[in-house]
């Protein structure tokens, strides 16, 4: 069984950082895919990185592409998140959330629905 700890959320101004990171038991993180989704109040979850942890691949939506970064270091067992230019509509609860790669890859489909494992949401604010 795999636990997730985000933590990092917190308040920024619009044009600030934050860095989030995804702290995971075991070490699975050496061979998943490992994701952020967030969620604002009344919408629904949405992807906002992704990381093979086997090769490092990553992917981002074009609402945060070349914004935010997603990184991860195995050693630790740990993915982080490093986002940069925010703006008030990153405005969400984080989740980092886990899946077993198929074939060494992260899923074709990336639905939130593939992953097994999830964290409790660490919140990020930014004001205008």
């Amino acid at each position: 069984h795999v636990k997730l700890a985000e933590s990092g959320g917190g308040s920024a101004q619009s044009g600030g950082s934050l860095r989030l990171s995804c702290a995971a038991s075991g070490d699975i993180v050496s061979r998943a895919c490992m994701a952020w989704f967030r969620q604002a109040t009344g919408k629904e979850r949405e992807r906002v990185a992704r990381i093979n942890t086997r090769d490092a691949k990553t992917e981002y939506p074009d609402s945060v592409k070349g914004r935010f970064t997603i990184s991860r270091d195995n050693a630790k067992n740990t993915v982080f998140l490093e986002m940069n230019n925010l703006k008030p509509e990153d405005t969400a609860m984080y989740h980092c959330a886990l899946h077993r790669l198929y074939n060494n890859a992260c899923s074709a489909s990336w639905s939130l629905y593939e992953y097994n494992f999830w964290g409790q949401g660490t919140q990020v604010t930014v004001s205008s």
